[in-house]
């Protein structure tokens, strides 16, 4: 039953960094997903994997599991790589590759 405390990465959908501010602490999984025959519904028996609590600082993620027993796993955040091009780049006179149609 190992928590992993992680600040969630910006979703590849939209460019916004909507719920990348806060600390996650969530569960591993314990069993894997079965699919259900009958209906094709995809269930599990672990509880623990509804689980999802939220800090405001990993401190508080990591206090949270010390104070309850709970061995965890802080996985760090990544510093995003900041690329800054302009569109008139594309037209410079001095380009490394020559513009072409």
């Amino acid at each position: 039953m190992v928590a992993r405390i992680y600040r969630p990465a910006k979703t590849a959908m939209q460019s916004g960094k909507a719920k990348t501010h806060e600390w996650l602490l969530v569960y591993e999984p314990q069993e894997p997903k079965r699919i259900d025959p009958l209906m094709g519904y995809t269930s599990s028996g672990d509880m623990l994997s509804q689980l999802r609590l939220t800090f405001e600082t990993k401190e508080q993620a990591i206090d949270y599991a010390e104070r309850n027993d709970i061995p965890y796993r802080v996985e760090e955040e990544k510093a995003p790589k900041r690329v800054r091009v302009a569109y008139a780049d594309n037209f410079k006179y001095d380009r490394r590759q020559p513009w072409t149609h």
